[in-house]
């Protein structure tokens, strides 16, 4: 995938460019001249003046000069004059006289007042309070009091939290837009996993209409510089295939100083081949306490053949917190052959409930034959959802004799997509004659590309269709390949033997002696007796006996009992008596009775022409 240019060039390209949302600061000429402007108004008595003049000065932190001139203006009645005396005052550490000038510009009607106030009640868990002045100040549409409203009506998991959310988000608040969108995407989460059969198979036009509102908040925030919203914008946009914005916003996001940005950001440019700059991301990302980005760090460190540094990085994961840190060190230890500390690090993943390290650690413990411990990781790991655990379990129940719970095992192994487990239980439905729940699971096995469900699964189809008049090799009866044709091909050309030979019978009985031949040598070289015996039966209809006979032995030495009694045959009809007698005395031996009935007689005629 070159889906974010050149590895050389990536960071060069100025692709991943941080989306303008800073807001430009003011010319320092301009403010200067401002400020001369209104200390000279104010000396003369203008009062708006004295009050901008001490917002400047409260600006720039210079809050002994800020504070006549805020006291000056607040005394003659300026609201705006008196809120930043609060703001002032509670800089210094004196939050009450700072709240009983915030109350006066409120109840002049100041917003920003009425917000520090609810926040100043709200510090010293006055909820009352703290609501009513939050509300005088979100009604009258500031944006940080409807948000700390939203905060506190949520804290107290009111309903109407929500609408006031949405109000701070629509008037730019950054924080409130993140929330906003994380709500909608939590709703949606729940509702997915709530609508049970019928309501998860397909998204809603209502679905789709609250993922886009969720993504719209997102940008909204990210846009804005909120580096949280950044990083689920970015996941939004990998998801859906749109990778290079989603890694403009990963860089966003982790330039910001998101280690999940950073390590997010490091697996895109993994995929696209980039793994050097992958490493720098991973690196940023663990040094902040990723413990996936260190996990990623240990796995490419691992696949270069550098244990020791990988060993590391699994360590640090772990320390981070990450259990798939100890799961990897097992699996390390394990390829090592360091058995001992393998169990130990999936013993110590398996405690904190890593379902795969439990999984490992029944295997392990398997191998070295210890099944009564093994079995109950196995079942740890199946009840937390481990596919191949289930999968294990059954065959260790299957191996006991236990075949209806191994069967249970199975079939929760096939419920999750487990190939080979809905290809025992197919084998099982067959077993017990229910070939409607055999076919389905069969097609399931097959469909995820089980050789031996596809031959299975031709075999049940085969068996439905209408008898035809046919010798050994078949009769050329039907021009179109059936569905179980079909199967049996697609098990054929994975290399399974017995669907190869199938295929080579059902071509002869269409009269494509050349495909026939195919697929029967390709049996045959495989170690397939039948398909030996067959090619020979074919050889010998085109006039090539004696390399029919090479055939032949090889499917006899397998013990194929025809075969013997048609290289018996050969050997007679050569003159070669006693061979003939030899391959005669194997036919009787390896049967079926038919074939040890025939061959007896003509044992008995050749030991007859011997001894004459």
């Amino acid at each position: 995938m070159n889906v974010m240019g050149d590895k050389a060039t990536l960071f060069g390209t100025g692709r991943f460019v941080q989306p303008s949302g800073e807001v430009p600061t003011r010319d320092e000429a301009a403010e200067a001249a401002e400020e001369a402007r209104c200390r000279l108004q104010a000396e003369g008595g203008d009062v708006e003046a004295m009050s901008v003049l001490g917002a400047l000065l409260l600006r720039r932190g210079d809050l002994d000069g800020a504070e006549p001139q805020l006291r000056a203006a607040t005394a003659a009645g300026d609201r705006a004059a008196a809120n930043n005396l609060g703001v002032l005052l509670h800089q210094r550490g004196y939050p009450d006289e700072a709240a009983g000038w915030w109350r006066i510009a409120a109840v002049a009607g100041s917003a920003a007042a009425a917000h520090a106030l609810g926040r100043h009640h709200r510090e010293r868990g006055d909820e009352p309070a703290a609501e009513y002045w939050l509300r005088q100040s979100a009604e009258q549409g500031h944006a940080l009091g409807a948000y700390a409203l939203a905060d506190l009506l949520e804290h107290r998991g009111d309903m109407t939290a929500g609408q006031w959310m949405r109000a701070a988000a629509e008037r730019g608040h950054r924080e409130a837009a993140y929330r906003l969108a994380r709500a909608l995407d939590r709703r949606s989460a729940t509702e997915e996993g709530a609508g049970g059969d019928g309501g998860a198979v397909a998204e809603t036009a209502a679905d789709a209409a609250e993922a886009a509102e969720a993504e719209q908040w997102y940008r909204q925030a990210a846009a804005r510089g909120h580096r949280r919203a950044a990083l689920h914008l970015g996941a939004i946009l990998e998801r859906r295939g749109e990778l290079k914005e989603a890694g403009r916003w990963y860089l966003t996001s982790a330039k910001d100083g998101e280690a999940r940005a950073a390590c997010a950001l490091g697996f895109l440019l993994r995929d696209a081949g980039d793994t050097e700059n992958a490493a720098i991301w991973w690196l940023r990302a663990a040094q902040d306490g990723d413990g996936n980005a260190a996990n990623a760090l240990g796995a490419l460190h691992a696949e270069r053949g550098e244990t020791q540094t990988a060993e590391r990085w699994y360590r640090a994961a772990m320390d981070a917190g990450d259990d798939n840190g100890a799961y990897n060190l097992g699996l390390l230890c394990a390829e090592q052959g360091r058995t001992a500390q393998a169990e130990q690090w999936y013993r110590r993943a398996a405690y904190a409930g890593h379902r795969e390290a439990a999984n490992a650690l029944a295997i392990l413990l398997l191998q070295v034959g210890d099944t009564s411990g093994a079995e109950p990781w196995f079942s740890k790991a199946a009840e937390a959802g481990s596919v191949d655990a289930a999968f294990n379990l059954g065959i260790l129940y299957a191996g006991r004799g236990e075949d209806r719970i191994a069967l249970r095992c199975y079939e929760q192994a096939a419920a999750a997509g487990h190939t080979e487990a809905a290809l025992q239980v197919g084998i099982a439905r067959l077993r017990e004659g229910d070939e409607a729940a055999a076919e389905r699971h069969l097609r399931c096995a097959a469909g995820g590309g089980s050789a031996e469900a596809a031959y299975r699964l031709a075999a049940v189809l085969d068996a439905r269709r209408p008898t035809v008049s046919e010798h050994e090799l078949g009769e050329s009866s039907l021009n179109v390949k059936t569905e179980c044709e079909e199967w049996y091909e697609r098990a054929a050309s994975q290399g399974h033997r017995r669907a190869q030979v199938r295929v080579g019978m059902l071509a002869a009985a269409r009269g494509d002696v050349v495909e026939a031949a195919r697929w029967y040598r390709a049996a045959a070289e495989a170690g397939s007796r039948n398909g030996a015996f067959n090619l020979g039966l074919l050889l010998a209809r085109e006039g090539s006996e004696p390399e029919a006979a090479v055939w032949w032995e090889r499917a006899a030495d397998a013990g194929h009992g025809r075969a013997a009694l048609r290289l018996a045959l050969v050997y007679a009809r050569r003159g070669e008596l006693a061979e003939g007698q030899r391959w005669a005395d194997r036919a009787v031996a390896l049967g079926p009775a038919e074939v040890s009935e025939r061959a007896g007689r003509l044992r008995d005629a050749l030991r007859e022409e011997l001894s004459a």
